[in-house]
């Protein structure tokens, strides 16, 4: 017989001296006191310090340090110094004290525009408040350009119509806004600026050519476009064959069937609706100067454009995006966002990447700059099958308009943008 001895283990149990407690209890206390009133008295001063400019804190920082030094070292020059700063500091900040009242619409007219076309602006200042406003200075950026206005006194109810031009020398997306009161001191110690507008945006669209709708390249049908796939069903007759079971009866020629005896059904070449790519390469080593880049963008948004007006399929990408084509608008102020890019990517990889979630296209014309070769034309081609006509379009800045065959391709060079109706209309 064993006999087994359990052992209690005896449990050591932790004790808090009431001392202890009282003081994290205190401590506690303490930090919910200083928190309490730290917060509000924060959110209170925030405000004036954020007005504060540089050479204001500056300022007021010497001030301190020379008073200080003054009354310690016993020198009444550096004590006036240090007051006479410190005043300066205090009397500066009187002059953001007060609220103004105002209601500001800012509007564009036109919205988008065509390079160098006229765009101007028009900000109205009205006072909302039940007595007169003081005088204040608004600014209002504009693309990388900064207006000021000098809006005068105005009575209640009163406004101030301030009008400025937008330069349009450039394809871009000009921001303008938001439109901001600004008050402070001549010597530029406070600065409080209050935003009254949203930002809004001016389209300067790349100037674009027309071209013909019939240009040979820019697919134009009702039917679609034939391929050489044979298909049971469809529009284009291609040929007859002999009655396999499962035939759709309705296809059954019976002339030819009663002459040869035996039922025969039609075939048909298959048909599918015009689809257009265009390939735009924004990549800077493909470009030798700012105005090539540009030229190469009209191309682009000029084909773009005629083929929506043409009412065909098309998906227009380049580097980084891909621009809307549901609207001729929506295209033009999307090629407004195109800028190069530098990227070790190639050609190839570029195309690939950025066509291979789009349906399958009947034409596809690539865009580029004179530094893409005709290896890298080629290497975009055989992305696509023998169906597909490719339309290669190299812009080049002054060059002669000229047609150069590499392998089957037929590579185009564009010289100015007068080029490419002609060069649209040789493009098979």
């Amino acid at each position: 017989m064993s006999l087994t001895v359990e052992h209690d283990t005896p449990q050591t149990t932790t004790r808090r001296s009431p001392l202890r407690t009282r003081a994290a209890t205190t401590t506690q206390r303490v930090r919910q006191g200083i928190a309490t009133l730290v917060v509000p008295v924060s959110k209170a001063v925030n405000p004036f310090f954020a007005t504060v400019s540089s050479t204001g804190w500056f300022v007021a920082i010497t001030g301190v340090i020379l008073l200080t030094a003054g009354l310690v070292l016993g020198w009444a020059e550096v004590i006036f110094v240090g007051a006479t700063l410190i005043a300066a500091f205090a009397i500066a900040a009187l002059f953001t004290i007060g609220r103004s009242r105002f209601t500001v619409s800012l509007r564009l007219n036109p919205r988008r525009v065509t390079v160098g076309e006229r765009a101007v602006g028009e900000m109205i200042v009205t006072n909302t408040a039940k007595r007169n406003s003081l005088a204040t200075t608004f600014e209002l950026p504009v693309g990388d350009g900064l207006a000021v206005f000098d809006v005068p006194t105005l009575a209640p109810d009163a406004g101030s119509e301030e009008l400025f031009a937008v330069p349009t020398e450039h394809r871009a997306v000009i921001v303008a806004g938001p439109s901001r009161s600004v008050r402070g001191d001549r010597l530029g110690l406070f600065r409080r600026a209050v935003d009254w507008t949203e930002p809004i945006e001016l389209f300067v669209h790349p100037r674009i050519v027309r071209l013909h709708p019939t240009a040979a390249g820019l697919v134009r049908d009702l039917e679609g476009q034939i391929t050489k796939k044979i298909t049971n069903n469809d529009i284009s007759f291609h040929a007859l064959r002999d009655y396999v079971r499962g035939d759709d009866v309705r296809y059954v020629h019976w002339r030819s069937s009663a002459r040869t005896g035996q039922l025969m059904v039609r075939q048909f070449e298959e048909s599918r609706r015009s689809q257009l790519t265009m390939v735009h390469s924004a990549n800077k080593r493909y470009y030798t100067s700012d105005n090539e880049f540009e030229m190469a963008v009209s191309v682009t948004a000029s084909i773009a454009t005629q083929v929506i007006r043409d009412a065909t399929d098309i998906n227009v990408v380049s580097e980084g995006m891909r621009l809307r084509t549901h609207t001729l608008q929506a295209m033009l102020d999307d090629s407004c966002r195109v800028q190069p890019v530098d990227t070790d990517e190639s050609a190839r990889d570029f195309a690939r990447d950025a066509t291979k979630r789009l349906p399958d296209p009947s034409v596809v014309v690539i865009v580029a700059g004179s530094g893409m070769d005709a290896a890298d034309y080629r290497s975009i081609q055989r992305l696509f099958s023998g169906e597909v006509n490719v339309i290669a379009l190299r812009v080049t800045e002054g060059g002669q308009p000229r047609v150069q065959d590499v392998a089957g391709l037929q590579v185009y060079t564009i010289g100015t943008l007068r080029d490419l109706p002609r060069i649209m209309e040789r493009a098979q």
